[in-house]
């Protein structure tokens, strides 16, 4: 579905994505790790098509970037880390004028809003001001937009961030629902666990670079064989020994 080809891309003499390819199969959820400024939301946007690459290639379903970018945005939806919203509209009209952007038919608009508006649980909400919702339900409003023109390839970055506990746990839901869907799922974190029950597949970024990739399986058992455990013992070896026994 993704195959993303030896890409770069530099400011200057400061190069944030560094010859970096992977592939995402169709129906795979792709975690992509990394710590802030490892390159992530610079490699999600050329992958959107919202940045230009250095050099390198992006295929989605087999057509570049370079060539076919029009047609691939009609198969990517795309959400930010946090993207602006329409503060003085009511849930339903913000979902309306964004139906109508991506050219839904008005005759199919309620119906397509009320279905995405159920799957990320605001279905209560959907006459309430965007203004009204937490931060937690805003991120589920912009998913829910993110997903209004049935994207197969959906690219987000960070989608937890900010949330409490109990929004993350809501976001994980819909998340493993979009995998059920057979949706393919690119998404980002700075924390490995948080993507490790949601993903198939793993990608570590680093100072641009794709430094490991594989299963979820694969990449945890390689950092934990890495890891190093030190203990200090103040007092009394035998009995913490017989206690780590």
């Amino acid at each position: 579905m993704l195959q993303v080809r030896n890409l770069v891309k530099k400011y200057g003499k400061f190069t944030a994505v560094d010859n970096l390819s992977m592939d995402i199969g169709e129906g795979e959820i792709f975690g992509f790790v990394g710590s802030n400024g490892a390159g992530k939301t610079t490699t999600m946007k050329i992958i959107a098509g919202l940045l230009a690459q250095t050099s390198g290639d992006v295929l989605v379903d087999g057509v570049s970037i370079a060539s076919g970018l029009k047609g691939i945005k009609r198969k990517i939806g795309y959400m930010p880390d946090f993207f602006g919203v329409y503060d003085d509209l009511k849930v339903d009209e913000y979902m309306d004028f964004y139906s109508g952007i991506y050219g839904i038919p008005y005759t199919e608009r309620k119906l397509a809003c009320g279905q995405l508006l159920e799957l990320v649980n605001l279905s209560h909400k959907k006459d309430s001001y965007v203004d009204s919702l937490s931060r937690g339900m805003k991120q589920r409003l912009c998913l829910a937009r993110s997903l209004i023109h049935d994207p197969r390839l959906l690219i987000l970055d960070e989608p937890a961030s900010g949330l409490d506990p109990r929004a993350r746990v809501e976001m994980k839901a819909i998340l493993k629902e979009l995998r059920s869907m057979g949706k393919t799922v690119l998404i980002s974190s700075h924390i490995l666990p948080e993507l490790a029950e949601l993903c198939t597949v793993i990608g570590i970024i680093d100072g641009g670079r794709m430094v490991a990739s594989g299963s979820v399986d694969a990449i945890m058992q390689k950092l934990s064989g890495n890891r190093k455990i030190k203990i200090r013992i103040i007092d009394n070896v035998e009995t913490a020994v017989r206690l780590l026994q």
